[in-house]
């Protein structure tokens, strides 16, 4: 085997940047020789950041989004991970519930809204129903899959041994189904944060969705632009988590070279 192939994989990030430095060139003389002035570009974003992050009605509204996120991922994981977990070991689970868990993952969010507003009102209540519903079936479907992927050798040599189903399903079927519950888990984050900032849209309930409407419709799009960039920051920055726990803690687990 040569020296190259024994060497880490290590892509480089000059095109990443070549790629984004073009996107941003581009974006400021498009906006400038074709769109009105009230238009965000990235010199207005950028000259907006210092102040929109200093200011403590968009800190405010950060952390009631984020903790609002954060609250409806935890209920989903626990809703999603037992739904996911029935269905892809239970054959009578999964003939009861697998086409209402799938049927209710195709639902857009934006149709559950208007429901959810009239049995929670115009409330966080109603944000926290938005997301728990967004998030929850993502990750039952992936620990479904998951579940139902498990080697049948390793169950019959837990059985072998005697080992009970609880201990089994807790021993092998979760740490085997893992990969697909860290898959359903960057699907959940994702979906909770975009059900968390249409329903502050919808309601007009305080939050970073609600930042972004406001400003949006006073014509101060530089100022929403900044809470745009944060909630893709966000995003990317839970999915470097999500990575740094996968090779820290679950070094059994290998990902793709090219998902770095």
């Amino acid at each position: 085997m040569t020296d190259a192939a024994l060497a880490p994989d290590r892509p480089t990030m000059l095109p990443r940047l070549y790629a984004g430095a073009a996107i941003v060139v581009l974006w400021e003389l498009v906006v400038r020789g074709f769109a009105p002035s009230y238009v965000a570009t990235p010199f207005g974003i950028a000259m907006a950041l210092p102040r929109v992050l200093a200011d403590a009605t968009f800190l405010k509204a950060t952390a009631i989004t984020l903790g609002a996120v954060a609250e409806g991922l935890v209920i989903a994981l626990a809703i999603g991970t037992v739904l996911g977990l029935l269905i892809g070991r239970s054959l009578v689970a999964d003939r009861a519930l697998r086409h209402y868990v799938n049927a209710c993952y195709a639902v857009p969010m934006i149709v559950v809204l208007p429901l959810v507003s009239l049995w929670f009102g115009y409330t966080g209540a109603a944000r926290l129903a938005t997301i728990v519903f967004a998030a929850s079936f993502s990750i039952a479907v992936n620990v479904a899959d998951g579940a139902r992927a498990v080697p049948r050798d390793y169950l019959e040599v837990a059985h072998s041994f005697r080992s009970s189903e609880g201990r089994a399903l807790f021993e092998i079927v979760l740490p085997a189904s893992m990969p697909y519950f860290l898959a359903g888990l960057r699907l959940a984050a994702g979906r909770a944060l975009i059900a968390a900032v249409v329903a502050e849209f919808f309601t007009a309930i305080p939050g970073l969705g609600y930042f972004i409407l406001y400003n949006s419709r006073v014509f101060r799009h530089n100022d929403a632009f900044v809470a745009v960039l944060l909630l893709g920051g966000f995003g990317v920055g839970f999915d470097a988590l999500v990575n740094y726990a996968t090779r820290r803690y679950l070094p059994w687990y290998r990902r793709a070279d090219g998902d770095n």
